[in-house]
């Protein structure tokens, strides 16, 4: 019988997870670093820990006796890629909050909970943590708390350093009391609360332009010397639902649009009934310096500029004529910027915007005009 021969066989590879390009201990570590931030967006019917399998919220505990419950997800679209670009993580998560809440307040609804989704290559030290804060700030500037997410490392699905942003929400109001746009009537008066920004939509037009003119982004903006061109870019989107909860828990609004995709021109319609039209005046208002510039940088015509950009305004409401005055002396000592922005009539289903020769550097009187 012949002696054994050895095996030279080299063993097998061991493969680990970490080799794939997943760091199971950097997902722990940006658990444990969020926590206390999601702790401190807790409220009556959340406790706000994270880390099981799903986040537990008690209506009732909020103070709800028969709920509707109203969702809502968004993104943050291509100004993440700003955020990355430039360093500015630490407010995009107020925008992801924003885009969601916003589109809950304009249905009556009162944010209750929240969850993101993070998706990136690789974990990066920081970013996320940053990202978060983010989110955990936009959380407690609407009331509502972070009950859970989900952080995706996908190696190969992202070029190192990107990443991107989903939210989600769920709000309440009492049955009967959702805001339908069913008491949108002619003659009653749109009032608009001003925008911080650009907000979170236009952001690819923006990109563009920025590209093909060569933008120094940390250099003074030509409108604002005070702050540096990205950083006018990048301001948060407004949060809207402290102020307007109030307003609308009393009857004293029919109906609210959110400015996002689409500009004036084409979300007020999404809350009038059949039979009316809004006309919005562009002279109401100053045209801000940033919409300005970006008009005039892209040679952008008004009309494009109102179906693209808030142009000013990042929230619409359709109230009574006798509540007008009122309202707008009560959401200017809440912090908004009320401006009368036009009125309701009778007409096929949409929104007319109009200016004057001279509004938003036209050469002369313009409108435009879409039907829902």
């Amino acid at each position: 019988m012949s002696a054994n021969k050895p095996d030279n066989t080299p063993p097998p590879n061991r493969y680990t997870y970490e080799q794939a390009g997943v760091s199971i201990e950097a997902g722990n570590r940006l658990v444990k670093a969020i926590g206390p931030l999601v702790k401190a967006t807790a409220r009556p019917g959340a406790d706000a820990d994270i880390g099981g399998f799903g986040g537990f919220f008690d209506p009732k505990a909020a103070g709800y006796k028969d709920p509707l419950l109203v969702a809502a997800n968004d993104g943050v679209g291509t100004k993440v890629k700003l955020a990355i670009d430039h360093d500015r993580h630490d407010t995009v998560g107020i925008d992801l909050v924003a885009m969601c809440v916003n589109d809950l307040i304009v249905q009556g609804a009162e944010p209750l909970f929240f969850l993101d989704y993070f998706a990136t290559g690789a974990l990066e030290e920081g970013i996320a943590e940053r990202v978060v804060a983010g989110i955990a700030d936009g959380c407690r500037i609407a009331g509502c708390a972070l009950i859970g997410g989900e952080t995706a490392e996908m190696p190969g699905m992202y070029q190192p350093g990107d990443y991107d942003l989903a939210g989600f929400c769920v709000g309440a109001v009492e049955r009967g009391e959702q805001l339908t746009g069913d008491g949108v009537a002619a003659g009653q008066v749109l009032l608009g609360l001003a925008s911080s920004g650009v907000h979170s939509n236009g952001y690819s037009l923006v990109r563009r332009l920025a590209e093909d003119k060569g933008w120094r982004m940390d250099q003074p903006a030509s409108f604002d010397n005070n702050r540096l061109l990205i950083d006018t870019l990048v301001e948060p989107t407004r949060i809207y639902v402290a102020s307007l909860l109030p307003a609308i828990r009393a009857g004293r609004i029919s109906a609210c649009a959110h400015i996002t995709g689409g500009g004036l021109l084409e979300n007020i319609p999404r809350v009038l009934p059949d039979g009316t039209h809004a006309v919005v005046v562009a002279d109401a208002w100053a045209q801000p310096g940033l919409m300005a510039f970006l008009q005039a940088q892209g040679n952008i015509e008004p009309a494009e500029m109102a179906r693209t950009f808030n142009c000013g305004i990042g929230m619409v409401l359709a109230v009574d004529e006798a509540e007008a005055d009122a309202l707008s002396a009560d959401l200017a000592e809440a912090g908004e910027t009320v401006h009368r922005i036009g009125q309701i009539e009778a007409g096929e289903r949409g929104c007319t915007v109009r200016g004057s020769s001279g509004t938003w550097s036209a050469k002369d009187a313009w409108e435009a005009r879409h039907l829902a």
